[in-house]
């Protein structure tokens, strides 16, 4: 799971959003994309130490297991997310 903490008077947050929806969007099922917007969830934002937005959390097995904050063009995040998610499964026959 992907979470992005944003906000909508973020101006990179408006920027990183849509490259994070497309890429989510041609995942499939490897990985989901969940917003946080961190004026509506403060708690939430509280709880994970968000202290600038964007901010984006790549979870496995329910904890952290990569992170980073700002705005990042598509092929950083392309590579971000080849180098951080965990190895596909190899297929059952």
């Amino acid at each position: 799971m992907l979470v992005d903490f944003w906000a909508p008077w973020c101006g990179p947050c408006r920027t990183l959003k849509p490259t994070l929806e497309k890429l989510a969007g041609e995942a499939g099922d490897r990985w989901a994309l969940v917003t946080v917007d961190v004026m509506n969830f403060e708690g939430t934002a509280a709880q994970f130490g968000i202290r600038s937005i964007p901010d984006v959390k790549l979870f496995a097995g329910g904890r952290v297991v990569a992170q980073f904050t700002g705005s990042m063009p598509e092929s950083a995040v392309r590579e971000w997310l080849d180098k951080n998610l965990p190895a596909k499964a190899p297929a059952q026959p």
